[in-house]
């Protein structure tokens, strides 16, 4: 390809990185170098000198973190399982079920998770029935917890199965061969081979979590973690020097997490 080529392609892409992601986050990051009204630090030492910002993060990245374990130990199995067999009755039907959450937008998800585990919901009817006391997890972390299982598990799915498909079975059936037990075909040979499509996967999870809002919104504004806490600043309280700093603190913290993810896969793949 020619320079004149290149330059083609180069310039559309240079100028839509520059107006739509550089422009916009060195204006955010200058916004929350500014003084907040009736402050006299910028917003960047008020968040990191104020404990509620510090709770809110540390909400946000347990959540997310818990979330993404979770999820890759209720993805893993069922990944193996739908990988492994490709053509047991159902299957079709199970896939599309599986998928199905993708289409549905976080507040989507919000409302599903009222309608199974909230004041009137299918949960509480039944705890009710059996046990004569109410038993609400939505409104709370542990209701957001089962919204984000709701719109993790696809994604985490569609691509543990794709790795599992991968994983060469002249291997699976040499180890076979030698006596070793599933257990065992299992730790020393696809383990190893899923690490890279685990951490990408686990990343994927981590970022999408840590940034969710409809799901968070939906189920109540009293949920302490920063998407709400941000929402809160700059739409509640018109504070947007503090609503910036926190989204860069939000930006960054998601970026050391996927920097991390990529880095221990890049090493996984380095050691195959």
């Amino acid at each position: 390809m020619g320079r004149r080529a290149w330059l083609i392609i180069a310039i559309p892409a240079v100028t839509l990185f520059i107006a739509f992601w550089l422009l916009p986050m060195a204006k955010l990051a200058g916004l929350g170098a500014a003084t907040p009204q009736g402050m006299d630090v910028s917003a960047y030492w008020l968040v990191l000198t104020q404990p509620r910002y510090w709770q809110s993060l540390a909400n946000t990245v347990g959540l997310s973190l818990a979330a993404t374990l979770a999820t890759l130990a209720i993805a893993l199995p069922v990944s193996r399982f739908l990988a492994r067999h490709p053509a047991f009755p159902g299957r079709r039907v199970l896939m599309s079920l599986l998928i199905f959450p993708l289409a549905f937008p976080g507040v989507v998800v919000g409302f599903l998770v009222i309608l199974a585990t909230g004041r009137q919901g299918v949960l509480n009817t039944l705890a009710k029935a059996i046990s004569g006391e109410p038993m609400v997890l939505a409104y709370g972390m542990a209701g957001l917890f089962i919204g984000y299982l709701y719109f993790l598990l696809p994604r985490t799915i569609g691509v543990l199965m794709a790795a599992v498909e991968g994983i060469d079975k002249h291997w699976l059936e040499a180890a076979q061969t030698l006596g070793a037990s599933p257990w065992r075909r299992f730790v020393d040979i696809e383990l190893p081979a899923l690490t890279s499509a685990l951490t990408a996967a686990g990343a994927m999870c981590f970022a999408t979590a840590m940034g969710a809002f409809g799901t968070v919104f939906t189920l109540g504004t009293k949920i302490d973690v920063l998407p709400i806490t941000i929402y809160d600043e700059f739409t509640n309280y018109a504070n947007i020097p503090v609503a910036a700093a926190l989204s860069v603190v939000l930006g960054l913290a998601t970026w050391a997490a996927l920097y991390i993810a990529n880095t221990l896969a890049s090493r996984s793949a380095q050691r195959r």
